[in-house]
């Protein structure tokens, strides 16, 4: 199964260009218009130094935004202001820093398997699979973030999003210790502010009672359009199978298909393909380098 733990960074197919209209208003006059009309805002605000001549690039932050390059530029903003006030964590972020913490933990995944609407699966597992003395809040955020940065190279995930599943299946006070509010309120901020993919849900599962505790941290941060999105499913698969067809799903979750039996390991040479764009990423003292980086991927 690790052989299929592959990016895949081709093109849409017409049945995702089909979703794109619909739901993000991408047809090819509004993407000229769009990116025309973003760098032009780039460019007057004189600060934001990334290229804009890839329009690659720029389309990243047109389709989270459905194509109006106003909110396309606030959202770069937002991200580099994230970057900024989280330099501590984040400067000089880069695969080979996190690769201990990689290879060795099974504490975030990315299922090899699109959902029934395309969308990518990340499964976080935030109880007994996590010995919070190993790998700490902060190397946890860092691998976050790391695997955002290799999402957002797939136009498939930029136009169908993903879908966040956090597994608590043996939650116990160990682990509950190892959060921390200033964890939960930067978690938040990341998502809610300064992502630029399609978060569609988050699913809870497997949760015991002192989850509640874990909450307390994070209800106040939450706004109204990720509460929207979020969903408690406890051991009850069924609840989940509503939201996630089980034909798309493993059987760790009530699923169809085999149990997962890869894990981010499997995952880190993908990761480490993306080292350049992760080196170079929305900051704003260097140029990106996202095309020659998909000429590497093999896909233009």
């Amino acid at each position: 199964m690790a052989d299929r733990c592959v990016m895949d960074t081709s093109p849409i197919s017409d049945a995702v260009k089909k979703i794109a209209e619909k739901e993000l208003r991408e047809t090819p006059e509004q993407v000229k218009e769009s990116v025309a009309k973003l760098r032009e805002l780039i460019q007057a605000d004189g600060k934001i130094q990334i290229n804009t001549d890839d329009d690659a690039l720029l389309i990243v932050f047109l389709r989270p935004c459905k194509f109006y390059p106003e909110s396309a530029l606030a959202l770069i903003k937002r991200v580099l202001d994230f970057k900024e006030k989280n330099a501590a964590l984040l400067d000089g972020l880069a695969p080979s820093g996190e690769k201990e913490a990689i290879l060795s933990s099974d504490v975030v995944n990315v299922l090899v398997d699109r959902d029934q609407n395309g969308r990518r699966v990340l499964i976080n597992k935030c109880g007994s699979t996590w010995d919070p003395k190993k790998i700490n809040t902060d190397q946890i955020f860092r691998i976050f973030y790391l695997v955002h940065l290799a999402a957002m190279l797939e136009p498939e995930t930029q136009v169908n999003g993903v879908v966040v599943i956090l597994d608590f299946e043996g939650l116990g006070m160990k682990q509950v210790s190892g959060f921390s509010p200033s964890f939960s309120k930067r978690l938040l901020d990341f998502i809610q502010d300064a992502m630029p993919l399609r978060l569609k849900e988050v699913h809870i599962v497997k949760q015991p009672f002192l989850f509640n505790a874990i909450w307390t941290l994070f209800k106040p941060l939450v706004r109204a359009k990720l509460k929207e999105r979020l969903y408690f499913h406890g051991d009850k698969m069924a609840s989940l199978h509503k939201h996630m067809d089980p034909n798309y799903l493993p059987a760790d979750y009530g699923g169809k298909l085999p149990k997962i039996n890869y894990t981010s390991a499997d995952w880190y040479p993908q990761i480490e393909k993306c080292k350049d764009h992760i080196a170079g990423a929305f900051s704003s003292r260097s140029v990106i380098v996202f095309l020659s980086l998909l000429f590497f991927l093999k896909i233009v």
